[in-house]
């Protein structure tokens, strides 16, 4: 008989949260038995998982007793407390926060690259940055074919990654910006911003608070992290992230400069056989991926695959990927999947 998991999720009624085990469910996880964790403000609330309806508990030490695997979507600070006392009551667990991401000793996996760093784990994984994800799936055949010699990113990042409430802001948003009424702003660029911004047919350079350097926090996630899973600790890279009023499915322009020549057409070749990914690229046809063609799939697509003519073996291309799936509650799924 093939073994089943006791299996947790830990911010079970957030946006990533419900994916998760919406996912665990699609990919038919060998899940034994399932728990459903929040806050005490979630606590008691129902949710359908698979066939069955679960109660949301609140979470604390004593729910780890018994689990496999721990998918924690419940922000950093429940899973600096938490995730080591699942960790030591011997769940693995999978954390979707940046409390760990950089942490020495923490495998930061995406299957498609790393597969194996998550077998050096000590208790805890964890999942990268969702741009991060994506724009790492693209690079590594590029990378193994041609040597990455520096990277720029700028991110067109969908609002869905900052939560539901902020979905819900742009929606309304743009109800208000149409009917000709007062738009009402305080989700963008972060909850508790000195300052926020009206997203509603609008772009905000500003993706979490400023940290160093005139530098944003994921602009700092994405090039730190980017070194990380692919063990290039001095690879050159750089980042502008912009949040855009699209609601799921982030967009990457990436710009590429290599140490060896590779053309577009065999970058495009090299990306149709890469696990994880989908080439959609055909000028002549008006061809190429958007946000609204990566919504509710797990690959991740790229297109507009060109030469850059600016230096000696530049390529240019345009990585989409759903945020909410690929980007968070499917590779942390992928990620235990490789370790059963």
């Amino acid at each position: 008989m093939d073994k089943k998991y006791n299996v947790a999720v830990a911010g079970a009624t957030g946006m990533v949260g419900q994916k998760m085990i919406d996912v665990l469910f699609e990919r038919q996880f060998p899940i034994k038995g399932l728990k459903l964790l929040a806050s005490s403000r979630s606590a008691g609330k129902i949710i359908k998982a698979g066939p069955e309806t679960y109660t949301v508990d609140k979470i604390s030490p004593q729910s780890f007793e018994g689990v496999d695997f721990v998918f924690f979507s419940a922000g950093g600070d429940i899973s600096k407390e938490m995730a080591p006392e699942a960790a030591k009551r011997g769940a693995v667990v999978i954390d979707n926060s940046s409390a760990f991401r950089m942490a020495e000793g923490v495998p930061l996996v995406v299957p498609e690259v790393n597969p194996d760093a998550a077998l050096q784990h000590s208790g805890i994984i964890a999942n990268p940055n969702c741009s991060t994800i994506q724009m790492v799936v693209a690079l590594k055949p590029l990378h193994e074919a041609a040597v990455l010699k520096r990277v720029v990113a700028a991110t067109y990042q969908a609002v869905s990654g900052a939560g539901r409430e902020a979905v819900e802001e742009l929606q309304e948003q743009c109800r208000a910006y149409l009917d000709g009424k007062p738009v009402k702003t305080g989700r963008i660029p972060h909850e508790g911003a000195l300052r926020t911004y009206q997203l509603a047919f609008n772009l905000v350079p500003q993706l979490d608070v400023f940290v160093e350097d005139g530098y944003c926090k994921e602009e700092i996630k994405m090039i730190r992290e980017t070194r990380k899973i692919m063990s290039l600790p001095e690879l050159p890279v750089t980042a502008t992230t912009v949040r855009v009023p699209v609601v799921n499915g982030h967009s990457i322009a990436l710009n590429l400069e290599l140490e060896q020549a590779l053309s577009a057409a065999d970058a495009r070749e090299l990306l149709s056989r890469s696990p994880g990914v989908t080439v959609a690229d055909n000028p002549g046809q008006l061809e190429y991926p958007t946000p609204l063609d990566a919504d509710g799939r797990d690959d991740v697509f790229v297109g507009r695959i060109r030469p850059d003519f600016s230096v000696a073996h530049g390529l240019n291309l345009w990585v989409v990927s759903d945020n909410i799936r690929k980007g968070a509650a499917t590779n942390s799924i992928q990620i235990a999947e490789l370790l059963i």
